[in-house]
């Protein structure tokens, strides 16, 4: 990744996203994963995000999965969450919650996690209304990953006044996985309790 980075190639895989077949796109996606992971600056000054959005539209769910898991990588930098708000990337990926598949809720998840940092991403989430599907998603599933992201994505919306009174409600639904068998969630559900039931 590193390398791929550093030769320069990361706009021309970018560009090259628009006009390829399917099954190389997911191929492009996949080199791209690691490489944002590494440096997401050349991606989102070559418009990264916008062909992401357009690929989480897509017929095909490997490629819905790679364009989530893409923009979870593109948006850990700051510029990134940004970039996936501006796009108005948020209502697709709070859509693609309730997706048939479980990769692409995941990473959907997963990238609402981060996209969500920002004051505007939480609120561009709760104007999408991504609590009850994230809630749903929390009582539905059993995938780790899928468990792990929905917490922590609806944490983020916890930090917004109005996201912490949808939740408080919900609290029961937390408590749930403070025994459950992965410390991970285990965690993740004890920093949730705390952030909905702070008072300022």
């Amino acid at each position: 990744a590193r390398g791929i980075v550093s030769s320069g190639l990361i706009p021309l895989l970018v560009w090259k996203l628009q006009s390829e077949e399917e099954h190389i796109q997911e191929i492009i996606l996949d080199t791209l994963a690691p490489c944002l992971q590494e440096d997401a600056t050349e991606a989102l000054v070559s418009n990264a995000v916008p062909y992401f959005k357009e690929l989480l539209l897509s017929d095909n769910h490997q490629l819905r999965s790679k364009a989530a898991r893409a923009l979870i990588a593109i948006s850990v930098p700051l510029e990134g969450k940004f970039q996936v708000w501006q796009n108005e990337v948020i209502p697709i990926l709070v859509d693609l919650l309730l997706d048939s598949d479980e990769e692409v809720q995941a990473n959907a998840a997963g990238a609402l996690m981060h996209a969500t940092v920002t004051t505007e991403g939480k609120y561009a989430a709760l104007d999408a209304f991504a609590i009850p599907p994230l809630l749903e998603l929390l009582c539905s599933t059993s995938t780790t990953k899928v468990c792990l992201n929905a917490i922590k994505a609806l944490t983020m919306l916890a930090e917004a006044p109005e996201g912490r009174k949808s939740l408080l409600s919900h609290l029961p639904t937390f408590r749930v996985f403070l025994t459950h068998k992965n410390e991970a969630i285990q965690r993740a559900a004890q920093i949730a309790i705390k952030v909905i039931e702070w008072t300022p």
